[in-house]
């Protein structure tokens, strides 16, 4: 069975999100969705809270579970049987980044390998930090997540 797993905060999870897990469900059998619970900046959102969401976008995708995982990434995907992390590049300034990081694994973990993907180009600016910013000040976001989303961070930033 081929496997990938998409790690990230996912807080909350945006429709560039949903794209990926969208486009990585039709080129693996199994899509495992995974919240980091370490994370340097604050949550906005619980991992429960997130995990709720991140099953609420993804119920049509049977191919997908939803986990979460603290402590480095190669030891959760290796303890998965895992052999391909997916990222996701939204930007120039993204690969830099997430180059080191996939070097970062490669080094800790040679039999993982890092695949990079893109989002449609409307999603391409979306950030969970930038939809945050723009509900806590009251903006709408309904274009940049789901409705249970939109739902979640309106009740939040109230």
């Amino acid at each position: 069975m081929r496997s990938i797993v998409y790690p990230g905060t996912f807080d909350p999870v945006t429709n560039g999100h949903s794209d990926l897990i969208a486009r990585a469900v039709r080129l693996f059998d199994q899509v495992v969705v995974a919240v980091a619970e370490d994370s340097i900046k604050p949550p906005t959102f619980s991992v429960a809270e997130r995990l709720e969401m991140l099953r609420g976008v993804t119920a049509d995708h049977p191919n997908v579970e939803i986990t979460s995982f603290s402590g480095l990434l190669v030891d959760f995907a290796r303890g998965m049987g895992v052999p391909v992390i997916m990222r996701g590049l939204r930007a120039v300034s993204d690969f830099e980044y997430e180059f080191q990081l996939a070097g970062m694994n490669r080094r800790m973990a040679p039999d993982i390998e890092t695949l990079f993907l893109t989002p449609a180009e409307q999603y391409a600016y979306i950030s969970s930090s930038l939809v945050k910013e723009i509900a806590r000040l009251g903006g709408d976001v309904s274009g940049f997540v789901a409705p249970s989303v939109y739902a979640a961070l309106r009740e939040r930033f109230r």
